[in-house]
């Protein structure tokens, strides 16, 4: 095998020139083994090929994704809802049960215990989740008290109040009677009870006389 040596040294020799030695042209045979170098450097998973490696192309390589965790099965599972809070004492909703009187106003508490009269003297009833005022002896009747001094009220309140009292009395009067429950409201004035009556005839409404 034929051995060829560039020499380059010489300042009179011209820049690139090249001497061939042997049968080998020695300069076709350096670019080869550069060109070959640069691929190597680029492409290695290439090289890697040509001497037997196992190498990842490019292609490959680039689209690689990082390892995510696995999925749990069932991607529509959610977790069981909780469950409805219960009633502590284990009593039927609609079995009455007496509760301390809300609100504080004595006067008021007064009037619905010796009005009906009360079943629960100091007490309000809690029917179906409701408070009523009261819970009228001897008879399944539920009442519900107002002590509003409702002469002395503008027109405008008065058209509020009634507004207001008619919307919590009738939720009142369809769960007294879905408990089997007749129901009644006191009222402390006559005027009062006129302007509920206009409003809604269905409601039995009483005058107590109580006041404040």
């Amino acid at each position: 095998m034929g051995l060829g040596v560039c020499v380059l040294a010489a300042p009179e020799i011209v820049v690139g020139a090249v001497i061939v030695v042997g049968v080998v042209v020695v300069a076709v045979a350096i670019q080869e083994a550069m060109d070959a170098h640069e691929l190597r450097q680029l492409y290695p998973e290439e090289a890697g090929a040509a001497r037997g490696t196992k190498a990842a192309p490019r292609e490959a390589v680039a689209k690689r994704k990082p390892k995510l965790e696995p999925e749990p099965a069932g991607q529509d599972w959610q977790p069981p809802a909780p469950p409805l809070p219960v009633d502590r004492t284990g009593r039927a909703s609609c079995e009455p049960i007496p509760v301390k009187h809300r609100g504080g106003d004595k006067a008021h508490d007064r009037c619905a215990d010796r009005v009906p009269p009360n079943r629960y003297p100091g007490k309000d009833v809690r029917v179906g989740g409701k408070h009523f005022d009261a819970l009228q002896i001897g008879v399944r009747v539920l009442w519900e008290i107002k002590t509003d001094q409702f002469d002395t009220y503008s027109d405008f309140l008065q058209k509020q109040v009634v507004a207001d009292q008619l919307e919590e009395m009738r939720e009142e009067r369809d769960i007294a009677v879905s408990c089997g429950y007749g129901f009644v409201v006191g009222v402390s004035t006559e005027e009062h009870k006129e302007a509920l009556e206009f409003q809604a005839r269905e409601f039995k409404i009483v005058v107590t006389g109580c006041e404040r």
